[in-house]
């Protein structure tokens, strides 16, 4: 089989390709400029000119052959997916391995193919960790150990319902409000017993783990990058969540009777 990157490819072939690893490399939670160097990464190498357009929920892109003027524009939508820096980063390199002559483009698009199947991490590791980690926030916010305990077993119970419910296909924004609801009425039983010192910094930290932070932050990137249009509906999936999450919360609030507001 011919390794070389170079090798002729058609125009369509080369931009249906592309136009899915955007539209995959998206969804997983790549910024618009990183997208937009691994595209252009791959296309160059494959001998062809490229633009792209990224919009709210789809990647258009056209792909110009240097030699004959040919041209194929096709459009995507992006994929939702869950954000995965482990598909992300394959993806990644799988552009640096084309570019670099390390794989030839079929063989590219099979590896494409095995990295959009990666089997997520694991459920009942990434419940410990996110459960260890928002307890270390409490921490970190002065909590003492029983707010720290109380915010543990607050975030596992939220999380492990988050996972329940978007592996049955629940709207995320229902998902953030219900979670939301359910960790902060845990972390309030802190103040009805009068456990601990510091009940009010395990109710304020019980529900950290749901803050979208990776839209918040892709959002700021894509509007230094001038991706005006990705960088507003990006921050507006990210407020949308915070309200519901925000909404949750003071529903758990009321619903124990605390006096807070």
């Amino acid at each position: 089989m011919d390794n070389s990157p170079s090798r002729k490819v058609t125009e369509r072939e080369a931009c249906v390709f592309l136009s899915t690893y955007a539209a995959w490399l998206l969804g997983c939670g790549a910024t618009c400029i990183r997208t937009e160097k691994n595209v252009r990464r791959m296309a160059k190498v494959l001998g062809l000119d490229v633009d792209i357009s990224i919009i709210t929920s789809h990647v258009h892109l056209c792909v110009i052959d240097r030699d004959n003027g040919n041209a194929h524009d096709h459009m995507e939508r992006i994929r939702k997916h869950a954000i995965s820096f482990d598909i992300n980063t394959q993806l990644s390199r799988l552009s640096w391995e084309l570019a670099d002559g390390k794989i030839s483009f079929h063989e590219a698009r099979e590896l494409f193919e095995r990295i959009i199947q990666t089997p997520p991490a694991n459920r009942w590791l990434v419940l410990l960790l996110v459960s260890v980690a928002n307890m270390s926030f409490c921490r970190l916010f002065g909590g003492d150990t029983i707010a720290m305990g109380i915010v543990f077993a607050a975030t596992m119970a939220g999380y492990l319902l988050k996972q329940i419910m978007l592996d049955d296909k629940r709207d995320v924004r229902l998902v953030f409000f219900t979670c939301a609801f359910f960790s902060s009425v845990i972390a309030a039983c802190g103040h009805l017993f009068h456990w601990g010192d510091t009940p009010e910094v395990a109710l304020g930290t019980s529900v950290l783990y749901l803050i979208p932070g990776i839209p918040y932050i892709n959002s700021v990137s894509d509007m230094l990058d001038g991706h005006y249009l990705c960088s507003i509906s990006r921050l507006a999936d990210a407020l949308v969540l915070t309200a519901c999450l925000s909404t949750g919360m003071c529903g758990g609030i009321l619903l124990m009777g605390l006096k807070l507001f």
